[in-house]
């Protein structure tokens, strides 16, 4: 515990010298304005510090038992289940700190003292606004967190409370400065990843020195290593990205405090990258220099996330750009009429777009070198099939279609269709956890699970067979689609930030799921025979073609009431692109469809000259035909019952 007081020290250090260089220092009010008062003004970005902190040594303490571990079912004894204690009295700590974090925030927004705050305000901001509701919610997960760590005894109830602290962590995302953005969800999933992944760095390192030093320190530092080297590039763009939206353009970097912040974490973040690389080239040999440049990366990681919590009080030049309703609902401008150039070749961010083809292309070009290095051949066409899903993706999403999902109804439905139709074909046969099953790393001691078991295990789990069930895979696939546009889901989901996001994230996973059951390659439980895929595909062919024909002949146009506040100055006719968007989901249906069962016949060929092929080396090696030697043999005894019989 003491290695971590000094990081925590120079934390506090440099959040007070972030704000007051930076401008977010309180200052007293001109006479006659109200003021909250210098405790809420340094209160309350220090109870956000230490929120953060804490949340950082319950993620620590949690992955001790993961970085130590043999098997998943191990029973957790010694330091990692004392850290996974730990992790619970910090969850409870954590969860006053919220609290703490509530009551300065009330003071600020309704520049009160805290000393003169009745619990009528407190109840009233907590019940009646988002970010009052947000810190409900997160106060009873961080609980549940609490719980869940106290009872867990074994390396999977401790990475089960793992995931509930991490969940811990996204309400006060959707509620804060990256929701008042421009490209909210941009802003809003780049930062959600942002916290996610420096959680997981600073947590891994505050094991390493506080829980695991002298006890399996070699393992433990040799397995996280390659997180962390992720975890840096991840938290680089992710941060970039996530800073980019705030600031509005490069140049205001140097014409801002807010840009001056984000060049000093980005400096910071280098910093980081090059600890971080000197550690790794002495992995070997883990003696008192790499513990030294591990305490040095953790103070780093410290320092950062207090100019996390400085840039959040510092104003910065976009601040809230959104003008009118239209731009509040889409997070920008509206776009200009399409053509086809601008369908083609426009822009518009998109956060679930960035990570599927960012991340995904990044994870699979990691995976290809591993091979290339152990000389293992990687099929060509299943590489560019996987990059060419990601390049439609990309269009759909943060290209010239996706520019206009959001404010064309025919225009959504062609890039939800593409997204949940068409890019699963090309990511399924691009094979990704074969290759990921192949390139991840096998278990670093004698019968334990290394991620290539941990990934196996997943695949076989409950979870999988139970979503990769052909009944439960049909009906999420197409019947998403009549629960999000005939119902008010779709008007509700499009009316919040993250709803556009969130239907094309279900579309995309839905759309694989079903595909890789089809013509997927993985080794997932129960797969169908080649009938039975054929069948299942036929099955679900009627109601997709019925979902676009219903729509065609809707009389009232779906997302109305959306696209009337959006007040669109072109194409006004709204049934008219409803009816566009139903023909659009009708036949980007029916294609893909007769596509997929042709590639399910071919592969049931291919699959069946195997089998005929692999029969006759068999029959070959015995020196016989096994089948007319057996038919010989049912004649004569045919014959013989026979001459018998007479």
């Amino acid at each position: 515990m003491k290695r971590l007081l000094a990081p925590v020290g120079l934390a506090l250090v440099v959040l007070v010298g972030f704000l007051i260089l930076g401008g977010g220092a309180p200052v007293p009010s001109p006479d006659g304005l109200p003021d909250p008062g210098r405790l809420t003004g340094w209160g309350l970005p220090i109870a956000v510090l230490a929120q953060q902190l804490l949340a950082v040594g319950v993620v620590g303490s949690l992955m001790s038992g993961l970085l130590t571990m043999t098997t998943t079912s191990d029973q957790m004894s010694g330091r990692a289940l004392l850290a996974t204690r730990w992790a619970s009295r910090l969850s409870w700590l954590w969860f006053f700190a919220t609290l703490l974090v509530v009551w300065f925030t009330v003071s600020d927004q309704l520049a009160v003292p805290v000393t003169v705050l009745s619990p009528t305000e407190l109840a009233s901001y907590a019940l009646q606004t988002s970010q009052g509701q947000a810190a409900i919610v997160q106060a009873v997960v961080v609980v549940l967190a609490a719980v869940a760590a106290r009872l867990a005894l074994t390396v999977r109830e401790s990475a089960g409370a793992l995931a509930v602290a991490y969940l811990a962590n996204l309400p006060p995302v959707l509620t804060g400065h990256s929701a008042e953005s421009g490209s909210h969800d941009l802003a809003v999933i780049a930062l959600a990843v942002h916290i996610a992944v420096v959680l997981t760095w600073a947590g891994g390192l505050a094991a390493l020195i506080w829980h695991l030093r002298g006890d399996a320190s070699r393992r433990a530092i040799t397995r996280f290593s390659p997180l962390a080297a992720w975890c840096f590039w991840v938290t680089a763009v992710s941060g970039a990205l996530s800073g980019l939206v705030r600031l509005g353009s490069p140049a205001a970097l140097f014409t801002s405090g807010y840009g001056w912040g984000v060049v000093a974490k980005i400096a910071l973040i280098g910093g980081l990258g090059l600890t971080a690389l000197r550690v790794r080239r002495r992995l070997s040999q883990p003696d008192r220099s790499v513990w030294g440049l591990l305490g040095f990366e953790v103070a780093l990681l410290a320092s950062s996330v207090a100019m996390g919590v400085g840039l959040s009080r510092t104003a910065n030049p976009v601040g809230k750009i959104y003008v009118s309703p239209t731009e509040s609902l889409l997070g920008g401008p509206m776009p200009p009429p399409p053509t086809l150039s601008r369908l083609l070749w426009s822009f518009s961010p998109s956060g679930i777009g960035f990570i599927v083809v960012g991340l995904g292309g990044a994870l699979y070009i990691a995976g290809l070198l591993v091979l290339r290095r152990r000389g293992h051949p990687w099929p060509m066409g299943r590489t560019i099939s996987w990059f060419v899903g990601l390049a439609i993706a990309g269009w759909a999403t943060f290209g010239g279609l996706g520019t206009f999902a959001n404010v064309l109804f025919s225009a959504h439905m062609g890039a939800h269709m593409v997204i949940g139709m068409i890019v699963p074909v090309f990511l399924v046969i691009g094979a990704p956890f074969n290759l990921a099953l192949n390139a991840l790393p096998g278990s670093d001691v004698p019968g334990g699970q290394g991620p290539r078991q941990l990934l196996s295990g997943l695949l076989r789990s409950r979870f999988v067979q139970l979503i990769s069930n052909p009944i439960f895979a049909s009906v999420m696939f197409v019947g998403g689609l009549y629960v999000i546009y005939f119902t008010g889901l779709f008007t509700w989901l499009m009316q919040n930030h993250l709803g556009h996001a969130f239907m094309e994230a279900h579309f995309l996973i839905a759309g694989m799921v079903y595909y890789e059951i089809l013509i997927g390659t993985a080794p997932i439980p129960h797969r169908l025979s080649y009938l039975g895929r054929l069948l299942m595909l036929l099955a679900i062919t009627p109601f997709h073609a019925f979902f676009g024909i219903t729509m065609m002949n809707s009389s009232t146009p779906i997302g109305l009431a959306y696209y009337h506040a959006l007040e669109r100055p072109w194409r006004t006719d709204l049934l008219h692109d409803n009816f566009v968007g139903g023909g659009i989901s009708w036949g980007t249906g029916e294609v893909p469809m007769l596509l997929v069962a042709m590639m399910l016949i071919a592969q049931w060929f291919v699959s069946d000259q195997r089998t005929a092929k692999q029969f006759d080396r068999r029959e070959a090696a015995r020196g016989e035909d096994g089948e007319l030697a057996a038919y010989n043999e049912w004649l004569s005894k045919l014959g013989d019952e026979e001459t018998r019989g007479r």
